[in-house]
């Protein structure tokens, strides 16, 4: 009969918080309370996607967000119940968000005196909500720098990467899951609907060192830096003992891409273009996130030729290009650079 009660045995997302509260000796409950109420809001809007056909909230509001970009209901919807939630722990004194031009304070008496600020995309990959493609939350947890007590300062977000506490996603596909790192691993909880929780179901994510999928929007190729050129003509390359080629895989959602990479091995590449130098995707609250939770599975973040999580921010919303998966795939796309100037980029 053990083993058929072994079958039913789960361990929940708030349970394990509460068994690794180890982990954060000077956190006491605090950081627990932070991650309970993030993955409140994610149920909330897991229900909301689930319904978006049948409650009129597809489609966009009117408005743009400051990185010029057309604002969905969803958008909207997402970053509000985050921000809600998220306040509502009384650990976070400030949150930034890509659908926010400036930082969000928080003036109440217990988020004063908060140890955290998170910086979130509340809805990666938005676009792609009326085609019912999967995507994703972002989220990222640092200390504050600026004295308790007191409203969070710009200083509080303009944090190195690697001085993060926690980052993680939400991937609302076939099956939502939460997946998370605090510097000791990356641990998956996919949300079980009939009990209303994320349980353990994926324990100590480690990613291929290597891999058989690149994932990049080759509709820019022309606009790519050669080094990327000559990379994604290197993977279609046939070469059996190199196992290429390679296959394209693009969803045009990062954390779905970045999800299904992580787990089976893979680059996913976000270069610059002639249209964009620095590249799309913003520092602060998508790559960094995505950095470190490639790095603590054993892969690897750059921008191409410098390390995401060594980056001193400069704004909130300052964008950089991206290249992260596999360990090897990473490298190899690095080498690409290196043998073509970045100088000799974007277009020529």
């Amino acid at each position: 009969m053990n083993h058929i009660l072994k079958a039913y045995k789960v361990t929940t997302l708030n349970q394990f918080l509460i068994e690794r509260q180890a982990d954060f000796p000077y956190a006491s409950g605090e950081f627990t309370r932070l991650l309970h109420h993030i993955g409140i809001a994610a149920k909330i809007v897991n229900r909301a996607i689930n319904k978006a056909g049948l409650a009129d909230i597809l489609g966009s509001i009117g408005t743009t967000n400051v990185q010029g970009e057309d604002q969905k209901k969803l958008d909207y919807i997402a970053n509000e119940l985050f921000i809600s939630s998220i306040r509502n722990s009384g650990e976070c004194c400030g949150i930034a968000s890509e659908e926010n031009d400036e930082i969000v304070t928080f003036d109440d008496e217990m988020s004063l005196d908060g140890k955290y600020i998170v910086c979130m995309d509340p809805l990666d990959g938005s676009a792609n909500l009326e085609s019912n493609v999967s995507v994703g939350t972002i989220f990222s947890i640092y200390r504050r720098i600026s004295p308790r007590g007191e409203k969070a300062t710009l200083e509080d977000f303009l944090q190195e990467g690697q001085k993060q506490v926690a980052a993680g996603y939400i991937i609302y596909g076939s099956s939502t899951m939460l997946v998370y790192t605090t510097g000791k691993g990356v641990y998956g909880f996919t949300l079980d609907p009939s009990i209303g929780e994320f349980c353990l179901s994926h324990n100590k994510v480690q990613t291929p060192k290597s891999g058989k999928i690149y994932s990049v929007n080759e509709g820019n190729y022309n606009s790519f830096p050669d080094g990327v050129k000559r990379f994604i003509d290197y993977c279609k390359v046939d070469s059996p003992a190199t196992n290429r080629p390679f296959s394209s895989r693009y969803i045009g959602s990062m954390v779905s891409d970045f999800h299904r990479n992580l787990l089976v091995g893979g680059v996913f590449l976000y270069p610059p273009t002639k249209a964009k130098p620095e590249g799309k995707l913003r520092l602060i609250y998508e790559c960094n996130p995505i950095a470190f939770l490639a790095e603590q599975a054993g892969g690897r973040a750059t921008t191409g030729t410098k390390r995401i999580l060594e980056i001193k921010p400069t704004s909130l919303h300052q964008r950089v290009p991206l290249v992260v998966g596999s360990y090897t795939l990473v490298k190899r796309v690095e080498e690409f650079m290196q043998e073509v100037p970045v100088e000799h980029s974007c277009g020529e």
